[in-house]
């Protein structure tokens, strides 16, 4: 039987139960205007705080993309455990929406383009920040598959030989693929040094500048978390083809808790 990975933060990042969670996503989702059309996308970068904090960042990427039927979902390691470069390639991860299946042929086609990635539980087992991204897409996308990627090494070239790979598998493939990276933006400082330190990484995403995203970062100390991912994503996207990217919401934890000496900031981008 193929192995499921069981909600490691159901109940805490998000409901508990299924009622209550498609509530939730519900809630995130009318937070936001939903656009006549909907546009085609390559990748995207999508928040992974709470749903109560982030999710109606998070809901304003989803609603106003076309949903593929299949995704590479990359996040950050915050626990340390396993592997720096994470895939999962078989099985399925479980919410209270249900099961989601892994995209064996596509995991294998991203893993045969590079030497770095490995199959390794482990560092998915406790991490949220993919976890977060799923009841969102049950909700939304209906049947979809994903191949989920934790990353936690701090290199770019390894950015640059896993974008590589993972946009010459989508480029194999017969039927759309989104790549979403998960990150949250700056973490625990002020609200207006989180607005400053963040619009620094806005604007490199925006002008689809992976060096760029990396060198603000750490020149600037920003505390993005998933700077790894959405490097990674950025890179394989312009290999894609992208031109453009568009900053659909940018939002603190500040304006939920309103508690504006320490705030994480949140962004929902979209590149096309």
């Amino acid at each position: 039987m193929s192995s499921i990975r069981p909600a490691a933060v159901a109940g805490s990042f998000y409901e508990g139960n299924a009622e209550r969670l498609a509530a939730q996503v519900a809630a995130c989702v009318a937070a936001n205007e939903t656009p006549q059309t909907k546009e085609r996308f390559i990748g995207a970068v999508v928040p992974h705080a709470g749903l109560m904090y982030s999710g109606h960042v998070a809901a304003a990427v989803y609603t106003a993309v076309e949903l593929p039927r299949r995704f590479i979902i990359l996040c950050p390691n915050h626990t340390g455990f396993g592997h720096f470069a994470a895939i999962n390639r078989e099985g399925a991860w479980r919410t209270p929406l249900g099961d989601v299946s892994i995209d064996t042929p596509l995991a294998d086609a991203v893993m045969a383009r590079s030497k770095i990635l490995v199959e390794d539980r482990m560092a998915h087992a406790r991490e949220h920040s993919l976890e977060v991204q799923l009841p969102f897409l049950q909700q939304l996308a209906g049947e979809f598959t994903f191949v989920p990627i934790c990353l936690g090494a701090n290199r770019y070239d390894y950015c640059e030989e896993i974008g590589g790979a993972v946009a010459d598998a989508v480029r194999a493939q017969q039927e759309p693929v989104g790549i979403v990276a998960s990150s949250d933006l700056n973490h625990y400082e002020d609200q207006q040094t989180t607005l400053r330190k963040d619009q620094l990484v806005i604007d490199e995403v925006l002008t689809l500048n992976p060096r760029e995203l990396w060198r603000v970062v750490d020149e600037f100390d920003v505390s993005m978390c998933g700077f790894i991912p959405a490097t990674t994503m950025l890179i394989a996207a312009k290999q894609l083809g992208a031109k453009h990217a568009r900053l659909l919401k940018h939002a603190t934890s500040g304006d939920i808790n309103r508690d504006y000496g320490h705030v994480v900031g949140y962004a929902g981008i979209v590149i096309t």
